[in-house]
């Protein structure tokens, strides 16, 4: 039974239409470990489960299927059952590949600045305003 695609919670909001797609504990890191080469379930599992806390079998095969049902992975038979599953991104996928990769160094930032426990005094008017600024150099277009 194909699975089918989650509503966006928030109408016409893309914010919630990429956290719908994207968001939780594990989606972000599954893309990304997709985005290096195809995997099988087990594989992928063992790579997660290396790089954190772990994640539970049945949490990674909700998750896979979100990300099918989003045409955002592909799952492939690799022959009768039961033979492995191979997933990969779809182009649509590699398509979220520079926000996660934007989301990753936002993150290394984050670890440092945690760790250092320093917090900054600027107001949230002046952070959205920096941020509006490094936002437009990051979007310009090239000379």
């Amino acid at each position: 039974m194909p699975s089918i695609a989650r509503r966006n919670p928030i109408g016409n909001c893309p914010l919630t239409a990429a956290w719908a797609a994207l968001g939780g504990k594990w989606k972000l890191t599954i893309v990304y470990w997709l985005a290096e080469n195809p995997r099988h379930f087990a594989a992928l599992r063992r790579q997660l489960n290396a790089v954190s806390d772990g994640i539970s079998q049945k949490v990674l095969a909700q998750q896979l299927r979100e990300l099918v049902a989003d045409g955002i992975v592909m799952r492939e038979r690799t022959g009768d059952v039961p033979s492995p599953v191979i997933y990969s991104l779809t182009e649509y996928g590699c398509s979220a590949l520079p926000m996660v990769e934007i989301v990753r160094r936002w993150g290394e930032k984050h670890i440092a600045r945690t760790r250092r426990s320093v917090h900054g005094a600027l107001s949230c008017d002046a952070r959205i305003g920096h941020w509006r600024s490094t936002y437009a150099q990051v979007t310009r277009a090239p000379d």
